[in-house]
């Protein structure tokens, strides 16, 4: 699978969460895709991601990712992994909630020719006992949404 195909559709899910469109981010999805939550909480199919995201969204302005991809990895000719780093924007603010910043595994596959997330773990970057990484972390991703902010 092309990983510009595969950076491509990982960037629209960013956006489609970014702009709080539920359908645009679960139609990215296989028909039976699961998204695990920074707290654990998992949707599993493409209805239950819309349904549950539009409720988020409705309920208030959610905060604004900004990411660093690190590998896109082919698994096989139509599996293929992402891992970026991830950080969050509070609505309202510039600057990232470090308290929040995670990794993110997205696990995508082929289906009729287009690349579709199958899987998308999203695990705090709390770095137990390492500051220094969580501190350095912070830092790359605060560097990104600065010029997040220069660009608009």
């Amino acid at each position: 699978m092309d990983a510009d195909r595969v950076l491509a559709v990982y960037h629209k899910l960013l956006y489609a969460w970014n702009v709080q469109d539920a359908e645009g981010f679960a139609a990215l999805f296989t028909e039976e895709g699961c998204a695990v939550g920074f707290d654990g909480s998992q949707m599993i199919g493409r209805r239950e991601i819309a349904t549950v995201l539009a409720g988020i969204f409705a309920s208030h302005r959610t905060a604004t990712y900004v990411s660093k991809v690190r590998e896109i990895r082919e698994i096989a000719p139509w599996v293929t992994l992402l891992r970026s780093a991830v950080g969050m924007v509070p609505a309202g603010d510039i600057e990232l909630n470090p308290a929040v910043n995670a990794i993110q595994s997205v696990l995508f596959v082929e289906q009729s020719g287009e690349p579709r997330i199958v899987l998308l773990q999203s695990t705090p970057a709390a770095f137990h006992g390492r500051p220094e990484v969580a501190a350095a972390l912070t830092r790359e991703l605060e560097e990104i949404a600065r010029k997040e902010r220069q660009r608009h």
